[in-house]
C-alpha cells in the first residue's frame, strides 16, 4: 500500500497516519524527517541539502525526490509507505510519479481530509487553551496567525495536487470533521475499493 494523506495542519493527518501504519505495518515517511536523516548519515544528497539547508533556501524538487527515492528503496519501505508533506506542487507530483514508475511502483490512493476551515481553527484554538489551562506551553505552531497561514498555503498547494490526481483516478476525499473513528472507517473503505479495483 503506498499512498499520499493530504490535509491541512490540525486536520488529523498525523493521527490517521499513525493507525495506518499500526494497522498495514507500513511506514510512514516525512520529507523533513528524511532530510534531517540524510544529513545526520552524511550521504550524497544529505551533504548538498545541508549546504542549502544551512543557506536558509529550500530543496530543490529534484533533490527532495532524490532523498525520497533514496528512503524508499530500503527494505522497510517495501511492504508500503505513507508520504507525508509530499509532494507540495504539481512538479514535484510528476516527478514522484516517474521516479515510482522507474522502480516499478505506483501509487494506491491519493486521501485528503477534507475540513471546514473556521472550525479547523476553533479545533486549534481549542487546543491552545487546554495547553494554556493545563500550564503547558503553546506550540509555536499552533498560534492561530500562524495556523491561518498554514492552512491559506496548503490551500493553494491542494488547488493543483487536487486535479492532477483525480486525473489519475487515485484522488479520493473523506470528511476529516468527522469523529476519529468515522474518519478511520471512511479511509479504510477508499483503500478496499482501491484494492478491489486493482
Amino acid at each position: 500500500m503506498r499512498l499520499i494523506l493530504l490535509g491541512p495542519p490540525g486536520a488529523g493527518k498525523g493521527t490517521q497516519a499513525e493507525r495506518l501504519v499500526e494497522k498495514n505495518g507500513i511506514i510512514q515517511l516525512s520529507t523533513g524527517d528524511m532530510l534531517r536523516a540524510a544529513v545526520a548519515a552524511g550521504s550524497e544528497v544529505g551533504l548538498e541539502a545541508k549546504d542549502l539547508m544551512a543557506r536558509g533556501q529550500l530543496c530543490p524538487d529534484g533533490l527532495v525526490v532524490k532523498i525520497v527515492a533514496d528512503r524508499i528503496s530500503q527494505p522497510d519501505a517495501q511492504r508500503g509507505f505513507i508520504l507525508d508533506g509530499f509532494p507540495r506542487t504539481v512538479s514535484q507530483a510528476e516527478a514522484l510519479e516517474q521516479m515510482l514508475e522507474q522502480k516499478g511502483m505506483k501509487l494506491d490512493a491519493v486521501i485528503e481530509l477534507s475540513v471546514d476551515e473556521n472550525a479547523l481553527l476553533a479545533r486549534v484554538e481549542g487546543r491552545a487553551r487546554d495547553a494554556a489551562a493545563a500550564g503547558k506551553p503553546l506550540r509555536s505552531d499552533d498560534a492561530p496567525e500562524v495556523v491561518a497561514r498554514r492552512i491559506a498555503d496548503y490551500r493553494e498547494v491542494t488547488s493543483r495536487l487536487r486535479p492532477f490526481y483525480k486525473e489519475r483516478g487515485i484522488y479520493a476525499s473523506v470528511d476529516g470533521m468527522a469523529p476519529i473513528e468515522d474518519v478511520a472507517r471512511a479511509i479504510d473503505e477508499v483503500l478496499a475499493d482501491t484494492k478491489a479495483s486493482a
